[in-house]
């Protein structure tokens, strides 16, 4: 390997190099899993006490921005990043909890709604100043407005490139 460059120099015919990380590189990779599992692990703690799950947060959010609060399953399993199986499931442990409910969809016979419930419409108020607190503690409050706005600009290119792919796949 070419410790100066990164590249694999080895002889393998046919094969093209692996640009293996370099130092900094390999710091920022770590950092940004480090972070996103530990973030990720305390806003699920904090949502404990309202019996919700991340998942459970996030498709009661996608719910609430969504005109009369209702999506079409397919649509939520894409905005959430879910197989539409795994949602079926989640929904249906939503749907005991009263959080939300299933509704046909008049225009195609095969399609189904999730409709957020009024007890799921009033779980969300309650629960999002909670959230909030904990996104503004654990992640907004310990970077500068210019340390924001430089991720978001960093962060911006690969979630592009990522909704690109996932759009191919």
């Amino acid at each position: 390997m070419d410790t100066d460059t990164g590249t694999d120099t080895g002889t393998e015919t046919g094969s093209t190099p692996t640009r293996w990380l370099t130092g900094a590189e390999q710091l920022a990779w770590r950092t940004h899993l480090d972070v996103t599992r530990l973030l990720t692990h305390r806003l699920e703690r904090d949502l404990q006490p309202f019996g919700l799950t991340m998942n459970d947060y996030e498709i009661l959010v996608n719910l609430s921005e969504s005109e009369g609060h209702r999506m079409r399953m397919s649509d939520l399993a894409a905005a959430t990043l879910q197989s539409k199986s795994r949602l079926s499931h989640q929904i249906t442990r939503m749907e005991r909890a009263e959080l939300v409910r299933r509704e046909n969809c008049d225009s195609d016979k095969r399609g189904l709604y999730a409709v957020l419930t009024e007890h799921g419409w009033a779980t969300m108020r309650r629960v999002a100043p909670h959230h909030v607190d904990s996104v503004r503690r654990h992640f907004i409050d310990l970077l500068t407005p210019e340390g924001l706005a430089a991720l978001q600009e960093s962060l911006a290119p690969v979630a592009r490139h990522l909704r690109a792919e996932r759009g191919r796949a």
